[in-house]
C-alpha cells in the first residue's frame, strides 16, 4: 500500500502531454500554451489619447483656467499625418486616436467647457497625462505568454490584438470510461432485482469534461474474462483509460488480472486513503489506466484526488492540485490512524474565515452526501480525533462555486 502523497507522485511523474495541436483563437480558451508568444509589434503600435478630449502643448497650460484655439478635429481609426499642436492651440481628439505631433498630453473634455473654436482648460495640466505611448503596454519582440499559461479572456484578449488566429495549445486527452459487473444496467433501462444503473460512467465523463477531457464511453465489462478482455483491450486505444469496479480481491474483481495480460505495468495497488483504498495505478506504454473503486462516493473522490491532476497536466498545467485553505471544525471529527481520510463538508464564511461542518453520512454509499458537499478536507493519516476549533486542510470540491447566503 502506497500512501496518499506518494500515490500522486507516481501519477504525475508517469504522465506527460498527448501532444500540441493548433486551434481557433476562441477554441483555445480553457486550453493551455504550448509555445511561448512574442510579440510580433509594439502594442499600443503608437502614441494614442486614452481620453475623449483635447491634445495640447502642456507648456501652454502653466495657469488655469487657460483658453486656446481648436484648430482640428481626430477621431478614433484617423491618421495625425500633417496634425501639428502648435503653440497656444488644441486638438480636440477621441479616445483611441493617434496623437498629433506636437502634443505631449490630453485634456479630459470632462476638465473643459467642451468648446469648438475656443476651449477653456479649468484644471492644471501635467506633462504626459492620458496618454497611451507606443509599447508601454508590449514592446515587440517580447514575450507576452509562455507555454503552460492557461487561456483565459485576458489572454484571448492579447492574442487577438496581435492578430494570432491560430494558438498552439496542447492536446486535449481522450479518456476511454469502462464501468464492470454483471448487474449494471444502461441509463434508460429499468433496473430489475439486483440490477443498478451504471451511473458511475456518466459521473466520471461529466468529471472528464469539467477538466477538459474528451471522455469516449465504452459500455459494460461483462463478469467474464473475455469480456473484460474485449473492453480492456478497446479502452488500451485511448490516451487514458479509467475503469469503474472490479479492482478488489472478490472472485469477480478480474480488472487487474486482465490488464496484466494485456501488457500494463502496475504502479500501485491499494492507496492508504478512505474511501478509495482499492485504487489501481498502470502504464500501458504512454497510456495511464485508473482503476478506481465502484461505489459512487469512492469513485468521485479518487478522480477528484488522482486522475483530474494528471488530465490537467496532461494538458500542460503545472500547477495540478486545488488550493488548500484552512476551515475551523464546527463539529469534533474522529478518524481510525494509518489512513489519510476524506471528509465532505459543508461550508460557511464568517468574518473571512471559512467554518466548517460534515456534508452527512459518510458512507460511500450515500451519494446525497457527495451532491451535499461543498468541499472536502483531508485528514492526515496518524492523526485519529478533531476538535471543535480546529482548524483542519480543505479544498473546494468540483468547480464549486460560493452560494449567496
Amino acid at each position: 500500500m502506497v500512501t496518499f502523497e506518494e500515490a500522486r507522485r507516481i501519477i504525475l511523474s508517469c504522465v506527460s502531454s498527448t501532444g500540441v495541436e493548433r486551434v481557433h483563437l476562441l477554441d483555445a480558451a480553457g486550453r493551455v500554451l504550448a509555445e511561448d508568444i512574442v510579440a510580433p509589434w509594439d502594442m499600443p503600435l503608437w502614441d494614442n489619447s486614452a481620453m475623449d478630449g483635447y491634445a495640447v502643448r502642456s507648456a501652454d497650460c502653466t495657469k488655469t483656467p487657460c483658453t486656446l484655439t481648436v484648430t482640428g478635429f481626430l477621431p478614433a481609426g484617423a491618421r495625425a499625418d500633417g496634425l501639428l499642436v502648435e503653440a497656444g492651440s488644441a486638438i480636440r481628439i477621441m479616445t483611441g486616436a493617434p496623437t498629433p505631433d506636437g502634443c505631449d498630453a490630453v485634456v479630459p473634455v470632462e476638465e473643459t467647457d467642451d468648446g469648438q473654436q475656443l476651449v477653456t482648460l479649468n484644471q492644471a495640466v501635467v506633462k504626459g497625462q492620458h496618454l497611451r505611448l507606443r509599447g508601454e503596454d508590449v514592446q515587440s519582440g517580447v514575450c507576452f505568454a509562455r507555454a503552460g499559461t492557461l487561456i483565459r479572456p485576458p489572454e484571448i484578449n492579447m492574442l487577438a490584438g496581435f492578430g494570432l488566429a491560430l494558438v498552439p495549445v496542447f492536446s486535449r486527452p481522450t479518456v476511454a470510461i469502462l464501468s464492470t459487473g454483471d448487474e449494471l444496467v444502461e441509463l434508460g433501462q429499468t433496473p430489475g432485482a439486483g440490477e443498478i444503473i451504471n451511473s458511475n460512467t456518466l459521473s466520471l465523463a461529466a468529471a472528464v469534461q469539467e477538466c477538459g477531457g474528451i471522455p469516449r464511453i465504452i459500455g459494460i465489462a461483462r463478469d467474464t474474462r473475455e469480456s473484460h478482455r474485449e473492453k480492456l483491450r478497446e479502452g488500451l486505444q485511448a490516451d487514458v483509460l479509467i475503469t469503474s469496479a472490479g479492482v478488489s480481491a472478490g472472485d469477480c474483481d478480474l480488472v487487474r488480472d486482465i490488464l496484466e495480460e494485456l501488457g500494463t505495468q502496475q504502479k500501485f495497488w491499494k492507496v492508504g486513503i478512505k474511501p478509495g483504498g482499492p485504487t489501481a495505478f498502470a502504464m500501458h506504454g504512454t497510456t495511464p489506466v485508473f482503476s478506481l473503486p465502484g461505489n459512487p462516493v469512492s469513485t468521485m473522490i479518487t478522480f477528484e484526488e488522482f486522475v483530474r491532476p494528471a488530465l490537467l497536466r496532461m494538458q500542460g498545467l503545472q500547477r495540478v492540485l486545488r488550493p488548500l485553505f484552512k476551515a475551523v471544525l464546527r463539529e469534533p471529527l474522529t478518524k481510525k490512524p494509518g489512513k489519510v481520510q476524506i471528509v465532505r463538508l459543508l461550508l460557511e464564511r464568517e468574518a473571512g474565515r471559512y467554518y466548517a461542518t460534515s456534508a452527512g453520512n459518510q458512507q460511500t454509499a450515500i451519494l446525497k452526501t457527495m451532491v451535499d458537499a461543498q468541499a472536502i478536507a483531508i485528514l492526515p493519516a496518524e492523526s485519529t480525533s478533531f476538535a471543535v476549533g480546529d482548524d483542519v486542510d480543505v479544498h473546494f470540491y468540483s468547480n464549486y462555486i460560493e452560494r449567496e447566503s
